[in-house]
Order: structure tokens, then sequence, then C-alpha cells
């Protein structure tokens, strides 16, 4: 049973939705200099929400949404990292009076992806200890121009994800080992800061809540042989509960301490840095969830060097499943039920509330007779909903679902090529044309969706 007070929302993100390059004072990120391919769309334009603000706004409205979960760009709020710039602050103003006229619950995350080029040029960005007193500073101009009115906040999205991606990060070591290091090292340095940033929330946003995004990883072994038993709890720890227990408990998992510690990669800390760590959590943890993984361990002399750096670990690699349906753009295969699992798992090892705040099917839609069919992402859709439902029915507590996304975003890879949105945007990788809004099937199934349950 659903509750009255939970949220149903929409997903996106800064860099991937906004574009409005170069407009509004916005100073160059990371996302902006990054190496794209020919022929695939960047983050210049994106879906060019900058310059269709009121016309999603509306979109989200009639949609029925209650919440939308978006991302401020650090480099909008804060140029190039020194100085709060007033336009892009503006532009935030905007869009968070926007949503609240239409009863639209604002839901943003600090930090998905984008930092400001110069703060990579200046120190390095997150291999520096001085990043952590940057992104403190911008989370408090945050704080403090929109903490009035948004109360639910996000703070790093997918700290998986963003520490081991180069061309978001500048992480552009050549020394194997020594980019190793460095990873944990901003790892490090990024929980730091977000505990320093819970620090000043509480004092500036005393009503509001705020957390992590996580990726989470449910994590299967390949088969019941006690190795691929073993390297899928490694997997889980360097996954996923590397973050999350930094996050909740202000420590590491002692599995990935004795690893880092064998490779020479421990990351350098300082003394006090533990009082802030243990005393500063927080009230939330943000789902991000498109499937499993499946995991086994590694075999004698096997080469793992071509994997993402956070599966270079001689404890796991990557299995298959031949249980799930995979599809173009998931290789691991769909699996709803992995919601449910990774989910419960998670509340019974950190007692926090959770939001769902990315789910989706990512498709090469297609434009037929102005509309856009997609009964594949419809019932992606209504599977994981199902098991949002029997973990709530079960009596865990769900604040809300927000699947990604609102509107079809750029890929950090794929362009639009790969696409998720509800809402059709109308561009290719090569012209953007006028960035169209058409809504999908999927937005009129959602729609009817909330309607159905909040009459209920």
């Amino acid at each position: 049973m659903v509750k009255k007070d939970f949220y149903w929302g929409a997903s996106t993100s800064a860099f991937q939705v906004e574009g409005g390059f170069g407009e509004g004072g916005k100073g160059i990120a990371t996302t902006d200099v990054r190496h794209v391919p020919e022929g695939i769309a960047d983050s210049k334009i994106a879906s060019d929400h900058y310059h269709h603000l009121s016309e999603d706004i509306e979109l989200m409205a009639d949609l029925g949404i209650d919440l939308y979960r978006f991302s401020f760009n650090w480099t909008r709020v804060m140029g190039d990292g020194d100085q709060p710039n007033q336009e892009g602050i503006d532009f935030y103003n905007r869009l968070i009076d926007g949503c609240l006229e239409k009863g639209i619950t604002p839901f943003p995350t600090l930090y998905h992806f984008e930092m400001p080029q110069a703060l990579v040029t200046k120190f390095g960005g997150w291999k520096s200890r001085k990043c952590i007193d940057y992104f403190v500073a911008y989370a408090k101009v945050c704080f403090q121009h929109f903490g009035d009115r948004v109360k639910l906040w996000g703070t790093i999205n997918e700290q998986l994800i963003v520490t081991a991606a180069s061309d978001l990060n500048g992480n552009h070591e050549t020394d194997a080992d020594e980019k190793m290091k460095q990873m944990y090292q901003m790892s490090y340095n990024m929980s730091l800061a977000e505990k320093k940033t819970i620090q000043v929330f509480r004092k500036i946003v005393r009503d509001g809540k705020i957390g992590p995004v996580c990726s989470m990883q449910v994590v299967y072994p390949e088969t019941p042989s006690p190795r691929n038993i073993l390297a899928a709890k490694n997997a889980e720890d360097f996954l996923q509960n590397c973050f999350l227990d930094m996050s909740v408990f202000g420590e590491y998992p002692k599995s990935y301490c004795n690893y880092l510690n064998e490779k020479g990669w421990y990351p350098e800390t300082e003394p006090a840095d533990q009082e802030i760590l243990k005393k500063n959590k927080p009230d939330l943890i943000g789902i991000n969830y498109y499937c499993s993984t499946c995991i086994r361990a590694v075999e004698p002399g096997e080469d793992t060097s071509k994997l993402p750096p956070f599966y270079r670990n001689e404890r796991f690699t990557l299995g298959n499943n031949p249980y799930l349906t995979k599809t173009k753009w998931m290789d691991f295969g769909i699996d709803p039920e992995g919601l449910y699992i990774g989910m419960r798992s998670i509340y019974e090892k950190y007692h926090l509330p959770m939001m769902v705040t990315e789910n989706g099917l990512a498709y090469s839609d297609r434009i037929e007779d102005g509309q856009i069919h997609d009964v594949y992402r419809i019932d992606y859709l209504e599977q994981h909903i199902k098991q949002c439902e029997r973990f709530m029915e079960e009596g865990y507590p769900l604040l809300g679902y927000s699947p990604w996304s609102l509107l079809d975003l750029v890929s950090s890879h794929q362009g639009f090529k790969k696409r998720y949105g509800l809402i059709f945007v109308d561009r290719t990788d090569e012209d953007p044309k006028e960035c169209r809004r058409i809504p999908k099937d999927s937005y009129y199934w959602y729609q009817n969706k909330i309607k159905n349950t909040k009459k209920g």
C-alpha cells in the first residue's frame, strides 16, 4: 500500500539536461571539456532545459509528479569555484519557485558528476584536500540561497562512478598503480567533504533532510562455490559498502582497508578527520538502480586491466547471470526483484529511510506518426514499482520513487542514441533542432499510475 505522503517523482541531472553552455555566467565544468567522440552529442546544448524551463515545469505538473529530483551544476552556481554567480543562482530560484508553485517538491543533488575544471587545473581537483573546502563553500552557498524552500537534499551522486571516471574528475594519471591510489584518495576526500557539508547543513537548513545518492549494487555470485560467494562479498564492499559505511558509520569496511593497505593505496588522512566522519550522519539514502551485478572469483593469471577501474581487483571480477533478460543498453540484464533485494539489504544494515532516485530503461526510441510507443519502458517501470510496493507493504520505509529520466538526456557516452526519458526530446546527436518535447506512452502511463494511486 502506497502511503499518501509518498513522493511520485522524476529525475534529471544538470550536465545531461541543462545545456546553456557559456550563458548566465556559468563556468567551465569537467563535463564541458571531456572527450566526446565525433558524431556524439556533448553537454553544451544537451536537452536545452536552460531555455525550456517553463515548458518543462508545465510538463511535470501535467504528469502529476510531486517531487523533482535534479542537480545543481557546481559551475553554474560558483563559476570557476571561487565566487557565487548570481545569474546561475537566479536560474535555480526560477526552477525551485516554479516547482513549488505547481506543488512539486524540489530535491536537488549537490554533486552529480560535473565540477569546475579550474579546480582540476589549479590543484588536481579531488586529488587534493583543497577541493574539500571549495565543495563545502559551494554547498553553503546553495543552503543559504535555497534552504528556505528546499528541505530534501542529496550530497554526492554515485561516488562509485565519479571517482573512477577520469573525464569527470580529471584523474589523468598515466601510471596504472598511481592512478588507482589517486582514485581511492579522491573517494576519501569526497567522503570527508560530504561529512563537512552535512555539518554546515545542520546549522543552516535545520528542518531539512540530507543524504548520499548511491549506485546500489545488488551482487549475486555466479555459482554457489565458496570462492564465488566470497568474491561477491568482496565486490559488495568495494562497489557499495565502502561508500555507505563511510556515509553512515564514518569508517570503511575492514576487508576494504586490508586490501588497500596491501596494495599501498590506502588514502592519506588526518587525525582530526575521525571526529568529523563519525559525528555527521545522513538522514536518508538515495537509491539509483538499473540492474543487478553478477560476480565470480578471478582465475589465476586472468587479466582484468581492461575492466572499469573499480573492477580491477584480484578478489573479484564480472560474471554472467543467465537468468536475466539482457538488452542492447543493459548487458547485465533486467532484474526488478533486485530492487527489492538491494533495498532490503541496505535498510537492514543502515536503518535509514530510502528514496528511489533513479530507475529506468534505455532504448533507442523512434517517433511513429508523431508518437513514441515505448511499451518496453512501461513494462520495466511497472515491474520495478511493484517491487517498491512490496517493500513498503512489508513495513520498510520508502519515501518516494523517481524514474530516470523525466525527459531524454544526453548520455555520457552514447549521446541521444540512448534514451531513458518519459518525454522525447526531438533532436539527434548531429542536429539539436529545436529540442521539441513529445510525451511518450510511458509518460501517460505514469501519469495514470500516479493519479490512480492518489485516488486510492
